[in-house]
């Protein structure tokens, strides 16, 4: 995960006995500086990317004492509802994570207890301007889990019930996810796709190279969600970068896909998938969830690199790639700017 990366933000829900409490791990400082989390993958590209960057400066001490004064703003942009009524959140506590790297997001976590009569179900919903979020029951043997998109209300919660979606639901809710986590949030895995595809625009080869791509990030994804790998981004992002790297300085002194390339697509899938890995693993899914999720993902992931070899395909390949010109005119020039851009990148990341 790059350090500007939007991400879900995440709420555990806790039976109490006279309710629930609520605790919210998000972005603090892109919600304080105005952010649409639903308009943007990264925050640099938004209009009060200086106003983050000033809260991210802050220490956590004045950090919770800017949001704190906000709260009251801050909590009519959530909505818990039993029926028609409108539940009031108290604010209990707010947990800054240590700001470790700079270069890295820091988290909060808001913490609200919320009243509830327990006999009966409640529902969630929040501003559509702080983005997606995945709310999950802790503490009990359940499995309930939802992700919603940016102000999407969730399905009626009874506390303690077990989740009752099924293989299907889970699978279809997961797919648009994966889909745009590649368009518009994965500009790195969009460059690397774009590597590929000026090496060769036989259509049947790059299908090829992006079902090799998707099958071996696929398996390192797995693993590192169920726990089974645990590599630091700050290892794994540079490394990213260098695969775009490697991809575009090859294109100068390759023709064709052979075998080679498709060994070095794979190893690098692999690589990619340590960079989804957070996506699923940071959702916290039960088991009976976590197949139908990562297979809908996936699926969204492998539909969102074949939009971007589509478009390529309809913007450029066709019409220009039998003319004698298109490598030195298209295919370097083109590979020498992704090359240009995943250098950037690793040095941004390593230093």
């Amino acid at each position: 995960m790059h350090s500007h990366e939007v991400t879900p933000a995440i709420g555990d829900i806790f039976h109490k006995q006279d309710g629930i409490q609520l605790e919210i791990r998000l972005n603090l400082e892109a919600l304080l500086s105005g952010i649409d989390l639903s308009d943007i993958s990264n925050t640099d590209e938004a209009t009060q990317s200086a106003e983050y960057d000033f809260y991210r400066g802050m220490s956590a001490v004045d950090l919770k004492s800017n949001f704190s004064e906000l709260w009251p703003n801050f909590k009519n942009e959530i909505q818990v509802k039993q029926g028609k009524e409108l539940v009031d959140l108290k604010l209990q506590n707010i947990l800054v994570e240590d700001q470790k790297n700079f270069e890295y997001p820091r988290f909060t976590t808001v913490i609200c207890s919320v009243k509830l009569d327990p006999l009966r179900p409640f529902s969630f919903q929040w501003s559509k301007s702080f983005g997606e979020i995945v709310l999950r029951e802790q503490g009990g043997n359940n499995s309930f889990t939802q992700y919603l998109q940016p102000g999407e209300k969730s399905a009626e919660i009874s506390i303690g019930e077990k989740d009752s979606s099924n293989f299907s639901e889970v699978f279809l809710e997961y797919i648009p996810v994966g889909f745009t986590h590649i368009i518009p949030k994965g500009l790195d895995h969009i460059l690397f796709i774009v590597g590929i595809f000026f090496l060769s625009i036989k259509l049947s080869s790059l299908f090829l190279q992006i079902t090799i791509f998707t099958l071996a990030h696929s398996v390192t994804l797995a693993m590192a969600s169920l726990g089974l790998v645990n590599i630091s981004p700050s290892l794994v992002e540079p490394l990213i970068a260098a695969s775009i790297v490697y991809v575009a300085i090859e294109n100068f002194y390759s023709k064709a896909i052979n075998l080679r390339r498709s060994l070095v697509v794979f190893i690098f899938g692999l690589l990619h998938g340590l960079g989804f890995a957070s996506v699923l693993s940071e959702f916290g899914l039960h088991i009976h969830q976590f197949i139908p999720a990562l297979i809908g993902f996936n699926l969204g992931v492998e539909l969102g690199q074949l939009s971007v070899v589509f478009i390529l395909f309809i913007a450029i390949g066709y019409w220009f790639n039998k003319k004698n010109w298109y490598r030195k005119f298209i295919t370097l020039p083109i590979s020498g700017i992704v090359g240009l851009i995943g250098s950037y990148w690793f040095f941004e990341r390593i230093i």
